[in-house]
């Protein structure tokens, strides 16, 4: 009897010296208002689970960034009106787009600086059962797209090239990459304008290819930042790291290829081993240069500006 008194007043004792409830939450109100610090002061950029991201993805996970001295952090999104507003609203400083977006953000209010064009392309696949094999054979068919976007002026290039009348063939929004790949691989749609990694996977799913924006060598994927928050002197220079950063990946990526990083594709994208292995060999990964001229241009003239 008198061991268990011992034994109760000594768990009473050990009790007594660890920290209260009270402690315990200011503790975690503490920890709390430090990850907000750290993550207000952090670069922060929209991205998507598309391969033009992907050089930010190496260049985050192979701590390029981190032995460069900045905190660069991601906002991930599968639609990329959500991107544009986070880039709008401020939360993120910059975002992997395109110059038709970028271009409209500028007009509705929200200056931007272009830091680089990307190498991303586009295409457009035909659902393999509506046994389509020309872009004429579009007409009074629905094609997935995103309005004011790469895809969009696309969709534009699709009817020009093929002489659609513009009344019989339809433009259907769907915004989040993952839906619109999915409607086509579930013949809910009749064809679909896809970058990569969505564009192998259809192909892969044997989906009929009708239209590679490569062949009109247009540039218009775009990494771009908010005008308004490089004035400060701190954003300029993980600005000038995030450059530095991403040229690293790139250089990689060139050098060993995608496979090489499986295990941040694989932690990204919604993609198997197999697909992964069935990504092009000739897909390319530039360093930093910004967009030509002539191709901002086509967005302005495009959007009417």
């Amino acid at each position: 009897m008198k061991q268990t008194i011992c034994f109760l007043i000594a768990l009473l004792v050990l009790a007594s010296c660890g920290p209260s409830v009270e402690e315990k939450r200011r503790i975690t109100r503490r920890q709390r208002a430090e990850m907000l610090r750290a993550d207000s002061a952090a670069l922060k950029v929209a991205v998507m689970p598309t391969l033009d991201c992907l050089p930010l993805i190496v260049a985050k996970h192979e701590g390029y960034f981190d032995k460069l001295g900045a905190d660069v952090r991601f906002r991930t999104f599968t639609a990329q009106m959500d991107c544009d507003t986070a880039l709008a609203g401020g939360s993120v400083q910059g975002a992997v787009t395109d110059l038709v977006r970028a271009e409209r953000l500028i007009k509705k209010g929200t200056p931007l600086q272009y830091v680089t064009s990307t190498d991303a392309y586009w295409q457009v696949y035909a659902n393999r059962m509506a046994r389509i094999t020309t872009l004429k054979q579009l007409d009074d068919k629905m094609l997935a797209m995103t309005r004011y976007s790469a895809t969009d002026l696309l969709s534009d290039v699709v009817i020009d090239s093929a002489k659609l009348d513009r009344d019989r063939f339809f433009k259907i929004q769907v915004n989040d990459v993952y839906v619109r790949l999915k409607m086509l691989i579930g013949h809910e749609i009749d064809a679909a304008l896809l970058t990569e990694p969505q564009a192998s996977q259809a192909r892969l799913a044997r989906h009929k290819l009708l239209l590679d924006s490569r062949d009109l060598s247009w540039r218009l994927g775009l990494i771009a930042f908010r005008e308004k928050d490089l004035k400060d002197s701190t954003r300029q220079h993980q600005l000038e790291v995030f450059k530095k950063g991403y040229d690293m990946a790139c250089d990689s990526l060139t050098r060993y290829g995608i496979g090489h990083f499986r295990q941040w594709v694989l932690k990204y994208y919604k993609m198997t081993n197999k697909e992964i292995d069935s990504l092009s060999t000739s897909l390319k990964f530039s360093r930093m240069s910004p967009p030509a001229e002539a191709d901002v241009e086509r967005a302005r003239k495009f959007l009417k500006l």
